[in-house]
């Protein structure tokens, strides 16, 4: 990496897995992050694991965040962790929110989910967090 800091170019992927139509969400999101200085994807709507995968590694992001409001969090966290793996990319930071039970975080932890921000939670603990679990990434993988 060309840049002498840490938090320069932090790209971020954020993506709307499965048939919930609602983005409004994951667009302030995306635009807070944006505004903090960091490259922002958005894949939009209806997308699949594989395809938010195959985004992520051409995109070659720092992190993936997935929104979901459709109660299918674990299925798509599940997978989208579970791909990263297959293709040797589990240094992805995965993260999310939405409308997601505090009974399911502890599972989405133990399934390698960095952090879930739930109704609430505001875009700059969305902000601090990318900043911080990104320095580490790129301190472990030595890309200072």
């Amino acid at each position: 990496m060309s840049s002498t800091s840490s938090e320069a170019h932090i790209r971020v992927l954020i993506a709307k897995p499965g048939m919930d139509g609602h983005d409004r969400g994951a667009k302030v999101v995306a635009r807070a992050l944006r505004d903090a200085g960091m490259e922002v994807i958005y894949t939009g709507l209806r997308q699949t694991g594989e395809m938010i995968v195959n985004a992520a590694l051409q995109e070659d992001v720092d992190a993936i965040g997935l929104s979901v409001l459709s109660g299918a969090h674990m299925h798509y966290f599940r997978e989208v962790v579970g791909l990263l793996r297959e293709r040797g990319a589990e240094d992805i930071i995965v993260f999310g929110g939405g409308i997601i039970p505090d009974q399911d975080l502890p599972k989405l932890e133990e399934l390698g989910v960095g952090r879930v921000f739930t109704p609430g939670a505001s875009t700059e603990d969305a902000v601090t967090y990318l900043q911080g679990a990104v320095r580490a990434r790129r301190e472990k993988l030595g890309l200072h």
